[in-house]
């Protein structure tokens, strides 16, 4: 087996959750004896290689002291290449698959992916197109409506949004952005118009959607490989009983990312809805395009369930949501290296274009006079 990677950060407002995703990951993988590759992007974009054992600690001033500087070459070939100093020249990272933990913004809405794509990098996670899709909140839920899987209203929010087909209070959310990062309740349009101005995370775009107050959060995780598994369902439990939504700090602000937040796990619930959810998530699974590891988001009462969101590259990749059979952490990133070599997100082709065309064009200058 080669170097297996691990790339986290990222100029992302989830930037440090990455980090503490990537760092589980890469422990886990120097415990199992593999070689390992850590890439830490940074908030201002740039790639450097670091020690995988560091501690969190270590990235609180951006990129740590004795860091390689990276570039990421798409020439034949490419990959990601240490910049050499005076004692040695340029080099190439060998390295076998990519571990992606990049949480939010361009590392998890098909940027990323394009990129090592072109540059032929194996990698785990989303496709390009299943990493846009779960990341733009609209045409997620348009989705959701024509594949008749149940999900709340929404609609994109903008100046000149002038009435609205379904009752407030609503919910203001970044239309591309995750984690409860950005997210308002409003009473009326006229505050959820305001907060387009006000709110930096709606910069790029927004969506509306009814508040409901009377549904609950429940999360399931799926992952694609070596088959298609649902894992144990999670109540997420809110560290504030006076919080309208589950925010930022109840997900993510426990030390492990997602791994250390509070939740009931597995949910108590009846064993019908056990059912629809598990149902309804692998129906998400197959219309997403999911690759990975993925987790769904649900709004549920004890008479209503819908989807609301999916997160394409977990908090803490899921791994405490497989217990129902257990996996171990070990096993679930051996897995997702293992999808990453054998089933690639792209190949890209030239099949026919074969000349034709060109042969057949008359001098372009000719055709622009």
């Amino acid at each position: 087996m080669g170097d297996v990677g691990v790339l986290f950060g990222g100029p992302s407002p989830e930037h440090d959750v990455s980090v503490l995703t990537g760092l589980q990951a890469a422990h886990e993988f120097l415990a199992m004896g593999r070689r390992t590759v850590a890439i830490y992007w940074t908030k201002v974009g740039s790639f450097v290689e670091v020690d995988p054992a560091l501690e969190a600690s270590a990235f609180l001033e951006g990129a740590p002291k004795g860091s390689t500087p990276l570039t990421l070459s798409v020439a034949d070939g490419g990959g990601f290449i240490a910049e050499g100093g005076r004692l040695r020249g340029a080099r190439s990272l060998e390295i076998e698959a990519l571990v992606l933990c990049t949480h939010g913004g361009p590392g998890e809405d098909g940027t990323l992916q394009g990129a090592l794509d072109l540059a032929g990098v194996p990698y785990s996670g989303p496709s390009v197109s299943g990493a846009s899709l779960g990341m733009d909140k609209l045409a997620f839920g348009a989705v959701m409506t024509l594949a008749d899987i149940p999900s709340l209203p929404r609609i994109p929010l903008t100046e000149q949004t002038m009435a609205v087909n379904f009752d407030g209070p609503y919910i203001v959310k970044p239309r591309f952005g995750g984690s409860s990062i950005g997210i308002d309740v409003v009473a009326d349009l006229d505050v959820a118009r305001a907060r387009l101005s006000a709110n930096v995370h709606l910069a790029n775009g927004a969506v509306l959607e009814p508040y409901r107050p009377d549904l609950a959060d429940l999360q399931v995780a799926a992952r694609t490989y070596p088959t298609l598994e649902i894992s144990a369902i999670e109540r997420p439990l809110r560290a504030s009983a006076s919080g309208e939504i589950l925010g930022y700090a109840d997900k993510y602000v426990g030390g492990e990312g997602m791994a250390s937040a509070p939740r009931e796990l597995p949910a108590d619930l009846p064993a019908d809805r056990v059912a629809a959810m598990r149902d309804m998530a692998a129906r998400v699974v197959a219309v997403c395009d999911v690759r990975g590891v993925a987790r769904i988001d649900f709004l549920a009462n004890d008479d209503e369930l819908y989807v609301n969101e999916i997160n394409t590259i977990p908090g803490s990749l899921g791994r405490y949501l497989f217990i129902e059979p257990p996996v171990s952490f070990g096993q679930l990133l051996d897995d997702l290296v293992a999808e990453a070599v054998r089933s690639p997100t792209h190949r890209y082709s030239a099949a026919g274009a074969d000349g034709l065309v060109l042969r057949g064009a008359a001098s372009i200058a000719a055709k622009l006079a």
